[in-house]
């Protein structure tokens, strides 16, 4: 437990909140303090969604302090059971309640004699919103198949589970969408037309939109998904585990990624595990038709990464921070599909340092492995990119700095919950993230044409004449006055530290205003580290070429 200014990932309360309530018919207790309530004025903030949230709180004030908050937990978890007609309850402390170290499990064996009721069993000193996300999903989904098969799955006959099987086409389980995900909504409609043209069934998509009972309808399928690691892999590992079920964890993030995510799918379908279905004695499966027609011709990220657009951006220097499904996806998609040169990745899901490092150790400079928000600030101010590609945090860094930034990954904002629709996975998803690459490293043009051009918009304004100005140019025009008065302005400006010379100055001017804040600093900081206090022509032209033998 620690108070932060950011925090990247929520307290575990939260995760597990996200998930109870991405759920049909499951209702949340949260017993807390007020102040730990504030998840439902979130949820219904940005998700925008007409059915109220599925969570109660039972709040712990002076009275539960004084008598005991067994009574008033039971009775608020009864008193729902009869208003929502729910098929489950959960209950979960908050990380500050936690401290009163009540015996939570006695409050859910009073009740779970009538009603179905769960505990979420995580550590709420320990763990982030994200691992209690995927440690309460995978706690629901064991708690339904327990109910339905017994607590053996493994010793059960696979004809019973697969029993009720409707079909012998391959079906998919598609695990880990859920409430405030970073366009989960999206990004699960763009998987399911993925695997509609494939002619993969959608078993179950969980938890969004899931119900208990059709839980037990998971070993059904042939396969499982996960496409985001923060929340879905112990699902999957449990159902491999029990069920023999074979799952893909690879993001469909990009071409490559997506290629490399069907190719795992086709040999899952053509194992010898599907070889005695009627399906295989008919066909063997085969994606490599589709993948080539889906690159050329209805992602336009190809064709994009081979235009002077892009390769305008070739070399161009990035740092990557967010979770370790985005961050790792999108450094990956930067390096190989754009030649974007990645300077710094970074991920602030310590907890999957290892796998993250793994992946991108071959495609970037420098690993970030953090969740303080204040060392990735200290990082992107040393490197000083030409863009950054992070979540809502590094946005806000992004513009302190003056370097444009686009939002990859949660923690999430209302901008992130578009009513258009912009996925991140698929084929349809290249071409939105090609759309905000491009547009992030191109921010700022606009800036340079109002400057050359003209417009409302130009950053100097007459409002800052001075009164002592004005009398030491009463003789004067008012355009020799006007331009004068600019003049001091900016010389003022690169003054604040050296001392610029004539020459250097105009040269400085030539340079297009939308980089040339990140010239000056660049020339003054090659000054500092090489002591000198007067910036000349020669100088500028020292760091212009230091900074280009360092990004070759």
């Amino acid at each position: 437990m620690k108070l932060a200014y950011w925090q990247y990932a929520g307290p575990a309360h939260i995760g597990t909140l996200r998930v109870a309530s991405s759920f049909k018919n499951i209702h949340a207790m949260m017993h807390g303090p007020l102040g730990d309530d504030y998840f439902n004025v979130m949820r219904s903030m940005l998700e925008r969604e007409r059915d109220f949230t599925p969570v109660t709180a039972s709040i712990v004030d002076r009275h539960v302090l004084a008598r005991g908050s067994q009574e008033k937990v039971v009775q608020n978890m009864r008193r729902k059971k009869d208003e929502e007609k729910t098929d489950l309850l959960i209950l979960t402390p908050t990380c500050t309640s936690s401290i009163l170290q009540e015996d939570l499990h006695h409050f859910v064996e009073r009740l779970s004699d009538k009603t179905p009721a769960l505990l979420a069993d995580v550590n709420h000193y320990r763990i982030n919103e994200l691992q209690a996300a995927d440690k309460t999903l995978e706690q629901i989904v064991r708690f339904a198949l327990e109910s339905s098969f017994g607590k053996n799955l493994e010793l059960l006959d696979k004809e019973k589970l697969n029993k009720q099987k409707a079909t012998q086409k391959p079906s998919v389980n598609i695990i880990g969408t859920f409430t405030l995900g970073f366009h989960n909504h999206h990004d699960c409609k763009e998987l399911r037309s993925l695997f509609y043209d494939l002619g993969i069934e959608i078993n179950e998509i969980i938890p969004e939109g899931a119900t208990l009972s059709s839980l037990k309808n998971l070993p059904h399928a042939w396969f499982n998904l996960v496409p985001y690691r923060e929340t879905g892999l112990m699902t999957a590992q449990y159902l491999k585990e029990k069920c023999d079920m074979p799952f893909v964890s690879i993001a469909p993030f990009g071409l490559l990624e997506t290629k490399k995510c069907l190719e795992q799918i086709q040999n899952i379908l053509n194992s010898e595990q599907y070889k005695s279905t009627e399906l295989r004695r008919q066909e063997r499966f085969d994606f490599s038709d589709y993948i080539q027609y889906q690159s050329k011709f209805v992602s336009q990220s190809a064709w994009f990464s081979r235009s002077i657009d892009c390769q305008n951006l070739t070399g161009k220097q990035a740092v990557v921070f967010g979770d370790a499904t985005h961050a790792a996806g999108m450094t990956k998609l930067l390096v190989k599909e754009m030649g974007i040169h990645v300077i710094c990745a970074g991920t602030y899901c310590k907890h999957d340092g290892d796998w993250f490092r793994e992946q991108v150790q071959s495609y970037c400079d420098q690993i970030l492995i953090t969740d303080d928000h204040t060392q990735v600030n200290k990082r992107i101010t040393d490197l000083q990119p030409a863009a950054i590609f992070g979540t809502q945090m590094e946005r806000h860094i992004g513009k302190k700095l003056g370097i444009p930034c686009g939002v990859i990954s949660a923690p999430v904002h209302i901008q992130n919950f578009s009513l258009g629709y912009r996925p991140f996975l698929g084929y349809e998803g290249t071409n939105n993230i090609a759309d905000l690459v491009y547009n992030t490293f191109t921010l700022g043009m606009e800036d340079h044409l109002l400057e050359i051009f003209g417009g409302h918009d130009v950053t100097f304004r007459e409002t800052n004449i001075t009164s002592k100005e004005s009398e030491n140019t009463s003789n004067i025009d008012d355009l020799s006055r006007l331009e004068q008065s600019k003049a001091n302005i900016e010389q003022s400006e690169y003054r604040d530290k050296f001392v610029w010379t004539n020459e250097a100055l105009t040269e400085l001017k030539k340079i297009p205003g939308f980089v040339r804040q990140r010239v000056k600093k660049n020339t003054e900081k090659f000054a500092e580290k090489n002591n000198y206090t007067s910036i000349t022509l020669d100088l500028m032209f020292q760091a212009k070429e230091q900074l280009s033998s360092k990004s070759l």
